[in-house]
């Protein structure tokens, strides 16, 4: 006789495959989590979209919502974090970006598979080498890591500025070390960027910073491009340092127009 498959008895699975039940975890959490603020005296000052992103990928991260499993209505949702639909479609949407979500037939969301390569697609896919436009890409930058920087001026503590000023000032051991200076230099943005306080532009940031690597790590072994962008680093630092809004965005901006230009003159080398 045949053995029946054993029931599974974890929680999170029970319920990923059914929109309805997922609807009513969402639902649950959110009243929960209403709760837990109030008794703390908490205010959730994010954008209600950021929000839900946040509920969403923390649902996501944990398992209780897996690659594969589809997502209730935009109706159920809505009803669920008990809000309107133009945020929630904003979370969606920056989920979809991110990879996290795919959108199928009948506006339906889906999980993705989650794969590094699904992840980082949406924008290293979109574009080959040969496609690639370095003043838009720039521009991007531009806009969104000196928001980040004005972010962090105005919110980093004490403790988060210090490590910028550490991590920039040690880059001068690495002039002779591509490598180990292109783990220091991502080190140093992403410390702006968690300083900022802003999530969803720290996520937009990184995935820009990735467009191209290989370009970059070519433009960074190039003599004398590594002493310059370690003294930029420092005196961005400085500037945050003292909290001079002004001078850290203007000199950010000139650290990118010398990244711009050394991948720029990278490229032009590659081509016959």
């Amino acid at each position: 006789m045949p053995k029946r498959p054993a029931e599974d008895k974890h929680p999170a699975t029970a319920t990923l495959r059914n929109p309805e039940a997922i609807a009513a975890q969402i639902a649950a959490e959110s009243a929960e989590r209403s709760e837990q603020s109030l008794m703390a005296g908490q205010v959730d000052r994010r954008s209600i979209s950021e929000q839900v992103a946040t509920r969403i990928m923390a649902m996501i991260k944990s398992g209780n919502i897996r690659s594969g499993d589809r997502l209730p209505t935009e109706a159920q949702m809505g009803l669920a974090f008990g809000i309107s639909r133009p945020p929630l479609r904003e979370a969606l949407k920056a989920l979809t970006l991110m990879g996290l979500l795919e959108s199928r037939q009948g506006g339906r969301h889906t999980v993705t598979d989650l794969s590094p390569g699904r992840l980082a697609s949406p924008f290293t896919g979109m574009m080959p080498v040969t496609d690639y436009d370095v003043s838009a890409h720039f521009q991007a930058r531009e806009v969104v890591d000196l928001a980040l920087v004005r972010l962090c001026c105005r919110n980093a503590s004490a403790a988060q500025r210090q490590r910028i000023l550490k991590l920039a000032t040690d880059g001068r051991a690495f002039y002779a070390d591509p490598v180990a200076f292109r783990l220091m230099d991502i080190e140093f943005h992403q410390s702006i960027n968690a300083a900022s306080g802003n999530r969803f532009l720290a996520l937009v940031s990184q995935c820009l910073y990735d467009v191209h690597l290989e370009v970059r790590r070519a433009a960074s072994a190039a003599p004398g491009n590594i002493p310059r962008s370690v003294e930029q680093h420092i005196d961005v630092a400085n500037a945050l340092m003292i909290k001079d809004e002004p001078a850290a965005v203007a000199l950010f901006r000139s650290h990118l127009e010398h990244v711009r230009d050394s991948t720029i003159a990278v490229l032009h080398q590659s081509r016959p």
